[in-house]
């Protein structure tokens, strides 16, 4: 197994250095290595990331369908958390598409599947996701209220969500209103699965 767990780190780091049909090469590799040792799982995983790949070349109903398959493997699975985090990578291929509505459905079930299981973290970072989509489709309310409260969820902040944050706190000083928590949350989505 120690062979396919190379080749997928090897995926991991060429698609990094965005040399990406060498990266889905590799982990096609790792995934045949995996199906043929019963590791649906990570089999599943493999799939997920040779769909990264198409996304990152622009293909996305390769994309789309590639996740939805590994989608399927985790449902049959009973594996929610690695369900969310394909439903928040399937919020990113529908989102690149234009197809906000099915970004938002894809990053509300990812939210509310990590917000159950207690993911904080990937919680907060699926809420980014959709508030900055719902921002640019125009719901720039309902988009900054989420966007605070995936900022309320996230450590590690960048120098801009950290401004963003403190922007929003002074807005709930004046007010005396604060983010009320919304319908959704948001996964990893541009990150290939390195377990």
């Amino acid at each position: 197994m120690s062979d396919a767990r190379e080749l997928q780190e090897k995926g991991t780091r060429l698609f990094q250095k965005r040399e990406y049909e060498a990266a889905a090469e590799a982990f096609t590799e790792a995934r045949a290595i995996y199906e043929t040792a019963g590791q649906r799982d990570m089999a599943a995983e493999m799939t997920v990331n040779i769909g990264l790949v198409h996304r990152a070349l622009g293909e996305h109903d390769q994309a789309v369908a590639l996740m939805q398959q590994a989608l399927d493997v985790f449902n049959e699975m009973g594996d929610q958390s690695r369900a969310a985090q394909v439903l928040g990578n399937l919020g990113g291929v529908f989102a690149a598409q234009g197809d906000t509505e099915q970004a938002m459905l894809a990053y509300r079930q990812a939210a509310d599947t990590f917000k159950a299981l207690g993911e904080e973290k990937l919680y907060g970072q699926t809420l980014l996701a959709l508030g900055d989509l719902q921002m640019r489709s125009g719901n720039i309310m309902a988009g900054a209220t989420t966007y605070e409260v995936g900022l309320d969820s996230v450590d590690n902040l960048s120098a801009t969500q950290k401004v963003l944050k403190g922007l929003l706190g002074v807005k709930r000083r004046l007010t005396g209103i604060g983010a009320a928590p919304p319908e959704t949350e948001a996964g990893e989505p541009d990150k290939p699965a390195e377990d």
